[in-house]
């Protein structure tokens, strides 16, 4: 940033950070801001915009994975006349929506000396102007040149004020502030806070305008004519918007919508029985834009795109094929201390065609930390959630899901054996290949300080626990379940624990083994946070301080085993991958590469070796909402990867689905390859483990030849001189490593 009164100014035009291969599972719940045109209604919600067309009933969405550059919009408005939308984000960033494309807005103008927050407050578009307001003041952006007008700091003695909202009407910009209506002619010395006036003083929050312009308190709504603001009749609960269209004015009050004529007169009232963040009127119903259930007409008829109920998501599960659990939890403190989110969000469920948010936790005081949940692989209709919470409530509970009513009651809980609410904390399921179920537990034990597992007895409905022993680690994170054992990090600790049944129905002759940092844990982690197996059987440890990986795990876990480092070379140079980076979740996908994620350092996408970046995707680059992905899911029989954080989830197709020895569904993309379209490589799909390729021109003349081991090849086109192709047909010719199957396929090249 300069230090001058303004900060530099970033727009970055076309960039494009999505592609046909990203989608959001983003909830559209939370609704901001609603504008009409000619019978479609665009709205802004937390994540993402969609658009309603009345007449038909399509929905479609506009969010960061195909076309917007952030999450966390705060405000939104949209010019019917012109096309053109306007989309604020919390970190200060605007996204401007034309016909034309979507533009991106890095940063907003600063004041010198201004230390608050970016969020943008509210956006007002008149004509080809917009009026911004944010924690300074307001500031006027040009649509057409995409760029920032004059702005006016609102200080006063070294204190600045926020603009709440802002409008323009008649060349001049009104604002509301905590201590009044105050405005300015749109001239030369529009940026000079003193020649600003107060038209009235007082608390106020909200302001639209059109023909006229309307304003309010928290209580009371004002209507503005030539100096003079005269209140209406009504006094209000709690107003959260107004908005002022060529014919009426409407006040949203909380859960009840108020219309008035633009000259005052009351014209009526609706409800649809719940709180709103605001309303609009199109044709002759009232639309109103809930916080929990979307887009509502008058009627009471939800419309928005499916997704979670909220976008908080902490780890995702895949089963039955397509279906899915999210749980929501809250970890904070290196990710071992109970937290809670106020809006108490419980577990989301899809069940292969839509998503379904559990009543139980509507308005249930029970304050719920959820980190895992999951269904019982031998009765998948019942659920099962770990309460990490420490207030009354804490527990395993189990829910039961009942398809006629699209809803799980709630059958019981578990509270483990707890002298108190402090201990016995549950954090994550795993169950082995006989379908038993154990939970981790941390702050185990009288005294807090040991780690324990929980054993299901399914005859009993109840849990049994096993302490641990020998060990001091009061943190615990998911176990994974491999080669008869539960791969179990300790977070509070430089210890990895394996837990080993034995197999058996009894808890009495279950063993631990701990692994330290004399078998190469880095002497200065903290604590272990993530854990995966590849292909080789080779266990892949995250910490807080860098990634180790075991081979031939299971076999040498008992050994005494040394674990090792991956080093890579760097500009000649040896250095330790992921070295002082905190691994969060490490998954492996069909071809055994691995995805990895990395605290505040986005997903890397590595090789199966671990010793090339494939991919690296971060929110600069990609639609991930954050760089701190909490959990990576691949599902292996179509190759999607789930991207989970507490900002939603994301997926992104990738070219690996299930790999075996033969060849799967063989895919060929993009075919033909259009050199004016298209400049990168062309992807070959659905390989066996190890595929010989050979690549011929029509005469039969090889002009490429490779061994893919990862279950797709990217072809560059060029031939074996290094030189692009000539255009023409060119067949591939495929076999898996024994010759036992073939494949084949064509490719279509024009230059």
């Amino acid at each position: 940033m300069s230090l001058g009164v303004l900060a530099s100014l970033q727009l970055v035009s076309a960039q494009n950070i999505s592609s046909k291969k990203w989608a959001d599972l983003f909830s559209y719940n939370n609704v901001l801001a609603v504008k009409e045109d000619n019978g479609k209604m665009v709205v802004a919600t937390e994540n993402g915009i969609f658009y309603y067309t009345i007449s038909t009933g399509e929905i479609t969405k506009l969010s960061k994975a195909n076309g917007l550059h952030e999450v966390k919009i705060s405000a939104f408005d949209y010019n019917p006349q012109t096309k053109i939308g306007l989309v604020g984000y919390q970190n200060g960033s605007l996204d401007v929506i034309t016909p034309q494309g979507i533009t991106y807005v890095v940063d907003i103008p600063i004041a010198t000396g201004y230390n608050g927050s970016k969020k943008i407050n509210h956006i007002s578009i008149s004509g080809d102007r917009a009026v911004v307001s944010v924690g300074y003041g307001v500031s006027i952006f040009d649509l057409k040149k995409k760029e920032f007008g004059d702005s006016a700091f609102f200080v006063s003695g070294g204190i600045y004020q926020a603009s709440n909202e802002a409008t323009i009407k008649d060349n001049k910009v009104f604002s509301v502030t905590s201590t009044g209506l105050k405005t300015h002619e749109l001239n030369t010395t529009f940026p000079v806070f003193s020649t600003w006036t107060t038209e009235l003083a007082g608390n106020f929050t909200q302001i639209d305008s059109e023909n006229i312009v309307s304003f309010s308190s928290p209580n009371n709504t004002y209507i503005y004519n030539n100096g003079v603001s005269i209140p209406l009749a009504q006094t209000f609960g709690s107003v959260n918007d107004v908005v002022v269209n060529a014919d009426n004015i409407i006040v949203t009050d909380v859960s009840r919508i108020y219309s008035y004529n633009t000259n005052g007169t009351f014209a009526g009232s609706v409800t649809v029985g719940e709180a709103c963040n605001t309303a609009t009127k199109a044709g002759s119903k009232i639309y109103l834009g809930t916080i929990l259930s979307g887009l509502k007409s008058e009627d009471n008829i939800a419309y928005k795109p499916d997704g979670p109920y909220f976008n908080y998501a902490y780890k995702l599960r895949i089963f039955n094929e397509n279906q899915l659990l999210v749980s929501s939890g809250f970890r904070i403190n290196n990710f071992n201390e109970g937290g809670s989110n106020v809006k108490n969000p419980g577990f989301y469920y899809y069940t292969g065609t839509e998503w379904v948010y559990p009543s139980y936790f509507v308005g249930n005081s029970t304050a719920f930390n959820i980190l895992d949940a999951i269904a019982d692989p031998a009765n998948p209709s019942e659920v099962l959630f770990t309460n990490y919470n420490t207030a009354p409530g804490y527990g395993i509970y189990k829910m039961k899901y009942n398809a006629g009513s699209k809803d799980f009651e709630f059958v019981k809980r578990y509270p483990l054996d707890a002298a108190n609410q402090f201990l016995n904390r549950p954090v994550g399921f795993a169950y082995d290949d006989q379908n038993n179920m154990f939970a981790s537990m941390a702050f185990a034990g009288s005294s807090g300080l040991t780690p324990a597992f929980a054993y299901y007895d399914r005859a009993a409905d109840n849990f049994l626990i096993k302490y641990g022993v020998g060990i001091v680690s009061n943190g615990i994170q998911q176990p994974v379940y491999h080669e008869n054992k539960f791969w179990t990090p300790l977070p509070r600790s430089n210890n990895f624990l394996v837990y080993d049944t034995k197999k058996t129905q009894s808890i009495t002759d279950d063993t631990f083994t701990i692994l330290s940092e004399s078998n190469g844990l880095p002497g200065s982690a903290t604590g272990s946070l993530s854990v995966a197996f590849d292909k080789s059987n080779d266990a892949w440890i995250g910490t807080d301080v860098g990634l180790r990986t075991l081979t031939n795990a299971a076999a040498e876990v008992e050994n005494n085993p040394q674990m090792e480092p991956i080093v890579i070379e760097q500009g000649g140079l040896a250095e330790e991958l992921f070295r002082d980076s905190q691994i969060l979740q490490i998954e492996v996908d069909g071809g055994n590469q691995k995805w990895i994620s990395v605290d505040g350092g986005g997903v890397y996408y590595l090789s199966a070796s671990g010793e090339q970046v494939i991919k690296r995707f971060t929110k600069e680059n990609s639609p991930l909402p954050t760089n701190t992905v909490t959990d990576i899911k691949v599902d292996k029989k179509t190759g999607k990867v789930y991207f989970v954080t507490y900002d939603g989830i994301v997926t992104y197709q990738g070219d690996v689905a299930d790999v075996t020895s033969n060849f799967g569904n063989v895919l060929v993309y993009p075919n033909p390859v259009v050199y004016a379209n298209f400049k990168g490589k062309v992807t070959i799909k659905g390989l066996a483990e190890k595929t010989n390729i050979r690549i011929t021109d029509a005469a039969g003349n090889i002009v490429h030849s490779a061994v893919a081991r990862t279950g797709y090849y990217e072809w560059d086109l060029n031939n074996q001189k290094g030189q692009r192709v000539a255009s023409g047909i060119y067949f591939v010719l495929m076999t898996n490593e024994d010759a036992s199957d073939k494949a084949t396929a064509k490719i279509a090249v024009v230059n």
